[in-house]
């Protein structure tokens, strides 16, 4: 069947193997926690076809996500597939944005969860007090909010927020936009700081953080890269949640 539908979008293998990634990828958000109802947006650039990438059908569940289902659009949200979902402007406004003027952001994720909105929503972001956290020291923009993220000006401020060489950035009083070289980079990303966000919503209401100083952050992310897995940053990762996927249901490949 799975064949069947690649030959009804007229995909070619490149881009039903990143459709069937991105689809894992909305399961596994799905089954950690981490979707938002219908809401919510991870998109990804197809790899053969310049200015068009891949996202969510609006309406649908992270849950219903599928290969074939996911709608191909262009920068400014003109769908390209034939796809009878509509697509949340608020996502391809600001997912249009980055993959129009960063060439490297290949995956990008934005969520509403309770944990990373809640430490968006503090003056101080995300502090060195946990081992997710330290990761991401020095790493994080941050970007004021300016309610639904649906006109296209709003863009070259969120870029200029970014930042040069940042993955993460953060929507003050909103939630975090995760970037990735790749879907599993994002992905391991993402799970890096949402932990990182449970257990600093946590600790402050355990008792008063302790800070972790510089030097110590500067050798924790130093060695960060001495127990990656073969396959790149997140690869491994990623090819075990399938895996878990795939014992629930494997409906996501089709």
């Amino acid at each position: 069947m799975a064949t069947q539908l690649k030959r009804d979008l007229k995909c070619s293998d490149a881009e039903w193997t990143a459709r069937q990634d991105l689809a894992a990828c909305y399961r596994i958000f799905d089954m950690l926690g981490w979707s938002e109802s219908i809401y919510n947006h991870i998109s990804v650039r197809v790899p053969d076809v310049d200015g068009a990438f891949l996202i969510n059908p609006y309406g649908l569940l992270w849950s219903e996500v599928t290969a074939s289902n996911l709608v191909k659009i262009d920068i400014d949200g003109n769908t390209l597939d034939g796809s009878p979902y509509p697509v949340n402007k608020a996502g391809f406004t600001q997912h249009g944005c980055f993959h129009k003027n960063l060439p490297w952001a290949h995956a990008i994720v934005h969520t509403h969860t309770p944990d990373t909105m809640a430490v968006c929503s503090t003056e101080e972001g995300l502090t060195a007090t946990n081992f997710y956290s330290c990761f991401f020291m020095g790493m994080i923009g941050y970007h004021d909010f300016e309610g639904i993220t649906v006109r296209a000006e709003e863009g070259e401020r969120l870029l200029r927020n970014l930042g040069n060489g940042r993955q993460v950035l953060m929507l003050r009083n909103h939630g975090p936009v995760v970037l990735g070289h790749t879907i599993q980079e994002m992905f391991l990303l993402y799970y890096m700081l949402q932990r990182a966000c449970e257990v600093q919503v946590k600790t402050s209401a355990a008792g008063t953080p302790i800070t972790i100083s510089e030097e110590v952050i500067a050798v924790h992310q130093r060695d960060r890269d001495e127990v990656v897995l073969p396959g790149g940053f997140g690869r491994a990762d990623f090819d075990a949640w399938v895996r878990k996927l795939d014992t629930i249901d494997r409906g996501w490949r089709e």
